[in-house]
């Protein structure tokens, strides 16, 4: 018998056609469903942080913007609540530590005053929008033709959001942000605590 003949060997010089999934690849709704729980674990910390920034500056002037802010933010939350029940969505594990960490983050950038606060606004809404716009290229139907429909609820939420949190790091910018005492270093600690904990969040 001709070996080169029989049906599962590949003509000589060609390789071998990959499987449509390998052991390990995650299946799209898996990455549906980590996409879900980070980015309600997100807007929960967001949540805790404008809350815990209003629990130190509910009397100074930038008070009603950041309550504005923050009900926007609730709004986001609200709405990931939901797709986690009718999606079947396990949370984070470490939400807990979500809402304390982020409450925490809030009023300890207010103790500094409303320009740090508004930094930790920039810092984290910044590294949040860049988060959505990966999350939005992962969703983007020539690159996932199958569930571009189903997941099209999802996209539309997911850019609205983004909008959102970069009205947010404007107003930001324009309430003083830049001119926080070490603002770099300000800055650059909350992006990198906020990176890390979108990486914790779509695992645990």
């Amino acid at each position: 018998m001709d070996i080169a003949a029989t049906p599962n060997t590949p003509p000589k010089g060609t390789a071998p056609s990959r499987p449509a999934t390998l052991p390990g690849d995650r299946r799209g709704k898996d990455n549906i469903g980590r996409m879900i729980r980070v980015d309600q674990a997100g807007e929960l910390g967001a949540a805790e942080i404008y809350r815990g920034q209003l629990a130190v500056l509910k009397n100074q002037p930038c008070a009603d913007l950041l309550k504005k802010m923050a009900e926007q933010e609730q709004v986001h939350l609200a709405t990931f609540d939901e797709m986690v029940v009718e999606r079947g969505v396990r949370p984070s594990a470490l939400s807990p530590l979500w809402r304390a960490a982020g409450f925490a983050l809030g009023a300890g950038s207010a103790l500094l005053g409303e320009r740090a606060a508004m930094a930790t606004t920039v810092a984290v809404e910044e590294v949040i929008e860049d988060h959505y716009q990966r999350q939005l290229d992962a969703l983007a139907p020539e690159l996932n033709e199958e569930s571009a429909g189903e997941n099209a609820e999802l996209q539309a939420v997911i850019a609205e959001f983004r909008e959102d949190e970069l009205k947010h790091r404007d107003l930001a910018l324009e309430n003083g942000a830049e001119e926080a005492p070490a603002y770099q270093i300000l800055s650059q600690s909350v992006k990198a605590g906020t990176r890390l904990a979108i990486w914790l969040a779509e695992r645990i």
